[in-house]
């Protein structure tokens, strides 16, 4: 019998989407899981494949960065869909449904490092804005993956909020060293005192961030390139179709 998908809890408190039913394709009985980052979808991954050892099974999937796609098929009858293959849906489910429901989501993780990457962008400077952020830890593991629509603001405010966001996830961590990464050479040489802040709408959060740095024993910041800070780019971008999209919708 084919599951109708819920949301459901999963590892360290997350999240994941199940996209509809199992549905029979030509490829194999199909489902689609939505996973709020990519260190969560590697967990389910991770256990759906010592499942796989465990029946026997051999499925095909696909992943996209938070996105999981698994198709079930028995070759050994001729390619076809069987009773194990919806066997293997149904021990899948399960697994889902049975991961970590005393955790509480609302908790995040408490560490003592973490690394922080921040990026900010605006559509049209100013135009419709957004920040992003990822905090990690120290082996690269990601912790919080967070975009958040800003409405029209500039590219400076959106990188700053970015910043701001980020700092304020790792005291809710009681993280006490921190390691920020940004793309913006403007933001991290204005936060170490190398460039003077010449544009009075940035001196408020400027130094909102410097008071929040107070709480930690020590912040360190870093210039790096753009396509090292790709998480963080693609949390500023989702925010902002997010919202467009959301939008599009209500005018419909």
């Amino acid at each position: 019998m084919l599951r109708q998908g819920a949301v459901t809890n999963l590892t360290h408190g997350s999240r994941v989407k199940i996209v509809g039913m199992w549905q029979e394709t030509k490829h194999g009985l199909y489902k689609q899981f939505n996973f709020e980052n990519f260190k969560a979808a590697w967990v389910f991954m991770t256990k759906v494949a010592a499942l796989a050892e465990t029946r026997q099974h051999h499925p095909r999937w696909e992943n996209e960065w938070s996105v999981v796609q698994i198709w079930l098929i028995t070759h050994e009858q001729g390619s076809t869909i069987t009773d194990k293959d919806r066997e293997m849906a149904t021990a899948i489910d399960a697994l889902v449904a049975g991961q970590n429901e005393d955790k509480d989501p609302a908790q995040p993780p408490q560490m003592d490092k973490v690394k922080i990457f921040a990026d900010g962008g605006s559509r049209g400077n100013p135009g419709p804005s957004a920040s992003g952020f990822v905090v990690m830890d120290m082996e690269d593991n990601v912790l919080v993956d967070k975009g958040v629509y800003l409405g029209v603001t500039t590219n400076n405010q959106a990188e700053y909020t970015a910043l701001k966001l980020g700092l304020e996830e790792a005291r809710k961590m009681n993280a006490r060293e921190i390691e920020v990464y940004m793309d913006s050479l403007l933001v991290v040489n204005q936060m170490m005192g190398i460039f003077k802040i010449k544009n009075r709408d940035l001196w408020p959060i400027h130094q909102a961030i410097l008071d929040l740095a107070k709480g930690f024993k020590h912040v360190s910041y870093s210039h790096v390139p753009r396509e090292f800070n790709k998480l963080a780019d693609a949390a500023v971008n989702r925010a902002m179709d997010d919202h467009l999209r959301d939008n599009s919708t209500q005018a419909q």
